[in-house]
């Protein structure tokens, strides 16, 4: 077993943007990389096949709220873990809950200790400390593992921002701590990232960013932005930490976004990236394609027999029309669910794949400012 190793190959000259590869037991990425979101150990409406043959995902996300809840441990351990579970080979990253603990806000409880929630399944109670946490990662299984965090929600006020970031720094070290003093579970290396917090406050995003540098974790992730704050203070608070975390480790910035919020941050020195937005917004008719964005529901697609985009890899992309898309969505059939998630995702990992082949190139930033403006396009 080895533990996580990042290596840039390349630094952009006019940007922070790099290129680089991360090594994981299960697998090599190459950076920069967007991961689909698996929420309940399955990106919805995309089988495990599509990921890799048509999608070409190098790593998924996996959920320990929705995970933990549903299935349950007991049948994740008997399993062997979420990669035996659902029958993913490559590697996955398990988020800690704590974005879940945001958006529940009517219905939990934060204390020192950790806090308490309602399942939104049976409305039964459950306790999340930062040790239970590590544990139920472990047993789940994710080669990339994060640390137990408050999330606060976007525009906080200072001394909100400041006590939240604070108690997410204790529960870091009660993470680490747990960590290490527990074995992995199976047969590869899980590792530890931290998240660094402060609100949109650049003197605690800056305390943040230099608490968790100190832990020497093999990556870190920037968490609490693209939750209401205004798109330029995220853009803002974004190449704040990029410039103050390691530049050996890879950046993790967690839950962004939008394509064209990508391509800023991987100007900004990136690495990593999941949203739900790709298959969200593809099951409600929304394609993002490498001309534009396209409502599919609109009638003006109704006789274009056009493929969704020849512009990108993808055997869906190239295969289906829009129009015959339009009808399956018209008649709420479950294959346009698959064909416009497929689409979607495929689309965003061809972005990542372009941004890193012209990062190598030296061409990227004016290859991101052409498509920043060319991916808000509404065709």
């Amino acid at each position: 077993m080895s533990s996580l190793n990042f290596n840039v190959e390349i630094t952009d000259t006019t940007t922070k943007a790099r290129a680089g590869t991360i090594t994981t037991d299960h697998g090599v990425i190459q950076t920069p990389i967007f991961m689909p979101v698996g929420t309940a150990g399955s990106v919805k409406a995309v089988s495990q096949q599509q990921l890799v043959e048509d999608v070409k995902a190098q790593i998924i996300l996996g959920n320990t709220y929705h995970l933990y809840l549903r299935p349950g441990l007991e049948v994740l351990e008997a399993a062997g873990g979420l990669h035996k579970f659902n029958g993913w080979q490559k590697p996955i990253l398990t988020d800690s809950g704590g974005y879940q603990v945001f958006s529940l806000s009517g219905t939990r409880k934060i204390n020192e200790e950790g806090v308490v929630f309602k399942s939104h399944i049976d409305g039964s109670k459950h306790l999340f400390t930062p040790e239970k946490v590590m544990d139920i990662q472990r047993i789940i299984g994710g080669d990339i593992i994060m640390a137990f965090d408050e999330c606060p929600p976007g525009g906080s006020e200072y001394g909100y921002a400041k006590t939240s970031m604070e108690l997410t720094h204790r529960w870091l070290d009660r993470c680490i701590k747990q960590f290490n003093d527990t074995p992995a579970k199976y047969d590869y290396t899980q590792n530890l990232f931290p998240i660094v917090q402060g609100g949109v406050h650049h003197d605690l995003r800056k305390e943040s960013c230099a608490y968790i540098s100190e832990k020497g974790a093999p990556g870190n992730a920037i968490g609490g932005l693209s939750v209401g704050e205004p798109i330029e203070t995220m853009y803002e608070i974004c190449s704040l930490c990029c410039d103050q975390l390691p530049a050996n480790k890879p950046r993790y910035l967690m839950g962004v976004g939008t394509p064209w919020n990508i391509l800023e941050a991987i100007s900004m020195g990136v690495d990593m990236f999941d949203c739900v937005m790709p298959t969200r917004n593809g099951r409600n008719a929304m394609l993002f394609t490498s001309e534009g964005i396209i409502n599919i529901d609109n009638k003006k697609w109704e006789k274009d027999y056009s493929m969704l985009d020849t512009g990108i890899d993808c055997p869906v992309s190239n295969y289906y029309s829009k129009s015959y898309l339009r009808h399956l969505m018209k008649s709420k059939e479950y294959l346009g669910l698959t064909i416009a998630s497929v689409h979607n995702l495929a689309f965003y990992l061809w972005l990542v794949t372009e941004a890193r082949r012209h990062i190598k190139e030296g061409s990227f930033r004016s290859w991101k400012d052409d498509m920043v403006l060319k991916l808000q396009t509404r065709l």
